[in-house]
């Protein structure tokens, strides 16, 4: 019987030609050399040896070691490259020159897909805001006043941003209870995940020039999951006045895979109702403003059990809001630059997206199979994954994020 073509995906496969995420990899037979790759089912192309074969002017970009200089090329860049990725996998014609260099997903390492320049989080999602007011101000108002005014957001640390399947240490660090006379030092007690959506940066900006809302496509090559690993007791007692900072900088996982936008055009969701209006350059009910918001059904497991599935549907804030409110008071743009989403939760209990909420700061433990659970044991695996509506009902598969918590050092 012949062996089937790695080209040869499934009907309705979330990897299939439609999608073509990029990421790196490396090889067993060549461990140092890393190589930009698309997924196609369970393979990786590696397209800079696809693009050499038939003689793409793409070659080099596709070529590098990091998707940065694939990045940095632009929109245009962005489109003709998947075009030609497109061509190269379901084009019979093709089919000699891509099918060497086709790998097992599962022979394969993958890497942080590109060399990340600033990092930005927000705080997006009313639901999940609401409820930390909820939790931590039972007796004030939910919402601070300046919440649905702008999205509220922090700089995080980039260099501990790191890729899916890295194990994560637990940090140590202060942390006090309201009713303790000191604070103590000592490895986090509350370590919790925040389930959100990244975005990568391409075409920087000058210092200086905002960003339009409009230019979100200009700007953003991609989307992904992320993973923002919380210390709440040391968030707790850090964050007053100027916000997060050891809590949160130990440790950020994201996918392998970076999902170009033009992938999830299908996905694309009108951004909510707002209750007021808005400042000009964050107000998106003009109607050639025509980045809202993405429908992705995300899905948190831990240890393999599936405990809340948010939808980034409901999220208040879109991620050209975020674009053009970090970048309006002048801050330039770097190729590789990174902002997640903030926690994604929606209104049902099963949709929250942080043990946090879905435990209630720990007052309602879940049960999973290996016990109860109000925040993270060392051991616990936790995995996002996600998916999105595609052309023709095709689903859109996000590649997953996953992280091992381990031992404090």
């Amino acid at each position: 019987m012949p062996q089937q073509s790695p080209l040869d995906v499934p009907e309705g496969d979330p990897f299939g030609p439609h999608n073509l995420p990029y990421g790196v990899f490396s090889t067993p037979q060549d461990t140092t050399r890393r190589r930009i790759g698309v997924r196609l089912g369970g393979h990786v192309i590696d397209a800079g040896a696809v693009a050499r074969a038939l003689g793409s002017p793409y070659a080099d970009v596709l070529s590098a070691p990091t998707l940065n200089p694939l990045l940095g090329a632009g929109r245009t860049t962005w489109h003709d490259v998947r075009r030609a990725l497109t061509a190269w996998v379901t084009d019979p014609g093709h089919r000699a020159a891509v099918e060497p260099h086709a790998y097992a997903l599962a022979d394969v390492t993958l890497h942080l897909p590109y060399e990340v320049a600033d990092y930005v989080d927000f705080y997006a999602s009313e639901h999940h805001a609401t409820n930390v007011g909820r939790i931590f101000r039972p007796d004030g108002d939910a919402l601070t006043p300046n919440w649905k005014h702008l999205p509220i957001g922090y700089h995080g640390r980039s260099g501990t941003i790191v890729v899916s399947g890295t194990d994560v240490v637990r940090p140590c660090g202060q942390r006090k209870a309201p009713a303790d006379p000191a604070p103590v030092f000592g490895p986090s007690v509350k370590l919790d995940i925040e389930a959100e959506v990244g975005f990568v940066v391409g075409t920087p900006s000058a210092l200086g020039e905002p960003v339009a809302l409009g230019d979100f496509r200009e700007h953003v090559f991609g989307l992904f999951l992320l993973n923002d690993w919380s210390a709440r007791d040391i968030q707790a007692w850090e964050y007053v006045p100027l916000g997060p900072f050891l809590g949160k900088s130990f440790a950020t996982s994201v996918s392998a895979w970076v999902t170009p936008l033009e992938a999830l055009d299908a996905a694309r969701v009108a951004p909510p109702a707002r209750d007021f209006p808005l400042l000009p350059y964050l107000d998106d009910s003009a109607e050639d403003i025509e980045d809202g918001g993405f429908d992705l059904r995300i899905t948190v497991s831990i240890n393999g059990q599936e405990v809340a599935h948010p939808p980034f549907a409901s999220m208040y804030w879109t991620a050209a809001q975020q674009l053009a409110h970090m970048t309006v008071n002048g801050a330039s743009l770097r190729t590789g630059d990174v902002y997640g989403s903030g926690t994604v939760s929606g209104p049902e209990v099963n949709q929250r997206g942080s043990l946090l909420e879905l435990t209630w700061n720990g007052r309602d433990a879940i049960e999973l199979a290996e016990g109860k659970r109000t925040f993270l044991e060392d051991g616990d695996e936790v995995t996002l994954t996600a998916w999105a509506p595609g052309p023709d009902g095709i689903r859109v598969g996000l590649g997953d994020v996953t992280g091992r918590i381990v031992a404090a050092r």
